[in-house]
């Protein structure tokens, strides 16, 4: 087992139709505004950003994301990051019967971060419940961002 790899996935119901959800998901740097542990993106170009994110864990994870496949007709966003985390990670997005959105999130990351690489075997637990923290707190942020309007969106 290579202790640095990490698979994630999580599915998030969401009270907006999914061309609505992707739009909002595109916009990488108003994360931090329905993403509490997001806490800063930067636009570096046309189709890369930078952004720092903390959950529990008292460290900062830095990642530049650049586009992959960006599929609005399909409802798929993937990016690739480099950085402290390097891999990918892609939103499904699937209408729902109740008229709002099934988001599919996937990651797949191998850890590069000094400290998280030599604490690997007994962090494991930790960084994963971490990662569960950050997707529940961004499921709900998300749902009452898209309830109170999004603006632009």
């Amino acid at each position: 087992m290579d202790w640095h790899h990490y698979r994630y996935r999580s599915l998030w119901r969401l009270p907006a139709p999914p061309a609505r959800v992707y739009a909002v998901l595109e916009r990488a740097e108003d994360y931090p505004l329905w993403w509490p542990q997001v806490r800063e993106v930067s636009l570096l170009g046309d189709d890369s950003t930078a952004a720092r994110f903390r959950s529990l864990l008292p460290y900062d994870l830095v990642v530049t994301a650049r586009g992959g496949r960006l599929d609005p007709e399909s409802g798929v966003l993937e990016v690739r990051m480099a950085g402290d985390l390097v891999g990918w990670a892609r939103w499904t997005l699937t209408p729902s019967a109740d008229g709002g959105t099934r988001a599919r999130y996937e990651q797949e990351v191998v850890v590069q971060r000094p400290l998280m690489r030599r604490l690997a075997l007994i962090g494991r637990p930790a960084f994963r419940a971490n990662h569960v923290v950050m997707m529940r707190a961004g499921r709900r942020g998300l749902t009452a961002y898209l309830e109170r309007g999004a603006e632009g969106v």
